[in-house]
This record gives structure tokens, C-alpha cells and sequence, in this order.
């Protein structure tokens, strides 16, 4: 398993799958081909096949921990789920609990499941089957941070028109947990520890987040989906396809890199394969890689 340490907290990462996604235009449509080809260098050959033009990218988890509690960040696609609208997430079947096993973590000893968002690939393994259509929590002594403004865009009895797979989602791996007294719906700022914040970063959803670390001089920010790309470190107005509110998005983004590049934080997206994260410098309006992050084994 890969590992950093910053200050007094360890983080290790655990991916559930890396790999071709998709078309590159699709997934950020923002950028076009020229936009792509100008980064070739910083793109191939981890975030982008240029001769398929296909996105590379990665479903992935992860692990802190910090103050003496093993804290979740995202929780992958997760299995056996209906997802048809989505074939890669549909019906999944991985080893991610042995994976996380391999990192010295067992279902019960995880404390903190954060959501930076809930969409379909940051919830999946917030549950496990139990029978037939039944879900329980897949980490039963954790305590699961939600933004409360996505429960409130996801949840159906809102009256807002949902797509069937935003429906089986919230059946299956939020909805288990609210119910078993495990969430915890926060807004505007939450306090993990005295390394760890939440954050609301609105945009890419309505209640997206970013985690912030600060221990013993060093910091990260773990951004969700605030990147899908490299691309959009370059192009930071550029959208994936997945955001909800363009505008918001963009800000965000804006916003979130500079603060990076200023307080010198490792940025960590939550679907960049390759190394995975990275310093940010500023770069007049844009933004560019310092460096990559590097691990221990």
C-alpha cells in the first residue's frame, strides 16, 4: 500500500480500480482537443490515452489516521449495486474490504466514514448486502459524515425528479445509514479532530466538500470531485461533465486551488490515478504542478 505522513497523520491509499473510463471530451467537455494536447506532458500518460483520446482515471479510498481514530475518505462504487445508468458501477463485484484488510484496516475499526459528496462513486461501500434488497452499515462503529444540502437534493421525498440510479443510491447507501443512527448531516464547517476540517465547496453538487489536514506544519486538502483531470489545473474554468452547477463549480475550483497554491497543501482528487496528488503554484490565472506526490511502500 502507498503512504504519506504529514506531521502526525498518516494517510495510505487504497484503490479500488485505475484504469480507461471514457472519452476525455466527454468527461470534461469544457476542454477541447487543443486544450488537451497543449498539456500532453502533464496529461499522458497516466490521465489521458492520446491515441484513443480516452480519460484514465481511478475509484479510490482514503485512509487517515489521525489522533489515534481511522477516518474514511470516500468509499468507492461498492457492490452489487443497481446502477444501470452507469455500466461500469452496475452490478460491481471487487475485493475493496480486502483491500482495506491489507491496510490494517478491518470494517470495525474504522471511526469516521466522510462523503465529500453523494454521488454513486464516493457512497458505494458505505453499506453491504444483508439479504436480499437490504443494506447495513459496512463499518458499524462509524460515525458517517454527509453534507446535509446533498441528503436534501438526493433524498425523494423532496418532490425533485430523480434518475432512477439517484434513487438507488439513496436506498441503498445513505439511507441504511441514517436509519441506523450513524450519520451525521452537517453544513457550512465540521471539526473532525485538531488535524481535520470539513468544508462545504459547492458546485460540483449542491453539498460537495473538501477535507482539509493540518498537522505539525504540513497540510493537505482532499477536493472530492473538485478534479477529474489535470487538464482542469491547467484550465481551472473547465467543468467535468458531472457538475451540477457550472458557475459554482468553477469558483469553487478557482478558489480552492489558490488557497492550495498559497498555503502550499498537497491537493488530493479523489479520481487522479498516476501519483495521485500534488503541490499546486500559481501560474497568472491558471494554475500548475510544483511537484507530485511521492510514497512509501
Amino acid at each position: 500500500m502507498q503512504s504519506i505522513t504529514l506531521g502526525e497523520v498518516e494517510i495510505i491509499r487504497v484503490v479500488e480500480w485505475e484504469g480507461a473510463f471514457g472519452p476525455a471530451r466527454r468527461i470534461v467537455p469544457d476542454a477541447g482537443i487543443e486544450v488537451w494536447k497543449a498539456n500532453e506532458d502533464l496529461l499522458g500518460p497516466d490521465f489521458w490515452e492520446q491515441d484513443s483520446d480516452t480519460w484514465r482515471g481511478a475509484l479510490q479510498t482514503w485512509v487517515l489516521r489521525s489522533g489515534g481514530r481511522t477516518v474514511l475518505v470516500d468509499t468507492g462504487v461498492g457492490n452489487g449495486r443497481e446502477r444501470p445508468s452507469t455500466p461500469m458501477f452496475h452490478h460491481r463485484n471487487t475485493d475493496f474490504l480486502g483491500q482495506l484488510a491489507q491496510a490494517g484496516v478491518r470494517p470495525e475499526d474504522v471511526d469516521v466514514v466522510v462523503n465529500t459528496h453523494l454521488h454513486a462513486d464516493h457512497i458505494g461501500w458505505n453499506t453491504v448486502g444483508h439479504g436480499p434488497g437490504e443494506w447495513v452499515p459496512a463499518f458499524p462503529n462509524a460515525t458517517y459524515l454527509m453534507p446535509a444540502a446533498d441528503h436534501a437534493h438526493l433524498d425523494p421525498a423532496g418532490g425533485r425528479g430523480l434518475r432512477v440510479d439517484d434513487v438507488a443510491l439513496f436506498e441503498d447507501s445513505v439511507v441504511p445509514v441514517v436509519r441506523a443512527g450513524q450519520a451525521v448531516l452537517w453544513e457550512g464547517e465540521h471539526r473532525i479532530d485538531d488535524n481535520l476540517v470539513l468544508e462545504a465547496a459547492p458546485g460540483h453538487t449542491p453539498g460537495s466538500s473538501v477535507l482539509r489536514l493540518a498537522s505539525g506544519g504540513e497540510r493537505a486538502v482532499f477536493v472530492g470531485d473538485l478534479l477529474h483531470s489535470p487538464v482542469q489545473i491547467a484550465e481551472p474554468s473547465c467543468n467535468s461533465c458531472f457538475c451540477e452547477d457550472a458557475a459554482g463549480a468553477a469558483a469553487t475550483r478557482h478558489r480552492i486551488l489558490g488557497r492550495a497554491a498559497d498555503e502550499r497543501e498537497l491537493v488530493v482528487p479523489a479520481h487522479f490515478g498516476g501519483p495521485g496528488a500534488f503541490e499546486v503554484r500559481r501560474e497568472a490565472s491558471r494554475f500548475a504542478v510544483r511537484n507530485w506526490a511521492s510514497y512509501s511502500a
